[in-house]
């Protein structure tokens, strides 16, 4: 179902995920009106559509059903990889900040975009986070020169700072997705639990660092060109 607020689309993504398909549409250019569509098409880049949220609103999950649904030309590219490796963020002070805007390469990101939308005629290697180690794996994601479409999620897609605003320059749309505030909270906490905090511990990391982190990402959510309304999906 898709219903408009002021100027900005919202797609409400019901329980059967029926409307993924026509996102999938959208997401390769066909369906939607976007401005680099003709440019694509020329100068034979591809088409990247970033995917933001809050931590914990279903980014990775929505993320990955639409790269399954635009099908095999397209591949997934999720920001995580760019964080700044735990020994860089005791020397910077930030380790008690980890998951902040600046405790990311926003640079590397954009450069990893620019080299993604070229197609060069090699693989290109992303790099991975592991959620176990909570650390970021390099040459983890391999990029090769098929896919005409790339899906990056992450939470600052749409951030206006430095480096953020790079990276967005080089995607086509951005989708902003949204869930059940309840929901979120809850997923954040049983995640952290699940590598290794102790429920007190995890609670109080997202009050204190991913809540502050979710209030930052939804201040932009009026830069986006699309809203996802994920609650009927996941419910």
């Amino acid at each position: 179902m898709s219903t408009r607020g002021g100027s900005r689309e919202t797609v409400v993504v019901s329980a059967t995920g029926a409307e993924l398909a026509g996102l999938a549409r959208r997401a390769t250019g066909n369906g939607s009106a976007g401005n680099r569509v003709a440019e694509n098409q020329e100068g034979h880049e591809r088409r990247i559509i970033g995917v933001v949220g809050a931590p914990g609103a279903g980014k990775s999950t929505f993320a990955s059903a639409l790269t399954r649904a635009v099908g095999v030309g397209a591949v997934g590219l999720p920001m995580d990889g760019y964080h700044l490796a735990d020994a860089e963020l005791e020397r910077l002070g930030l380790r008690s900040r980890k998951g902040a805007p600046e405790t990311f390469d926003a640079y590397g990101y954009a450069a990893l975009l620019a080299r993604v939308r070229a197609r060069e005629p090699h693989i290109v290697y992303a790099p991975g986070f592991e959620r176990v180690l909570e650390q970021p794996i390099a040459g983890a994601l391999p990029i090769g020169p098929e896919p005409d479409v790339v899906i990056t999620e992450g939470n600052y897609l749409l951030l206006d700072g430095p480096g953020w605003r790079r990276a967005r320059s080089l995607m086509d749309e951005v989708w902003f997705v949204v869930t059940g505030e309840e929901l979120r909270q809850r997923r954040l906490v049983e995640r952290h639990i699940r590598f290794g905090k102790s429920p007190e511990a995890a609670r109080r990391w997202v009050a204190e660092v991913d809540q502050p982190n979710a209030a930052q990402v939804a201040a932009c959510q009026d830069r986006a060109d699309l809203v996802v309304d994920l609650r009927r999906w996941e419910s």
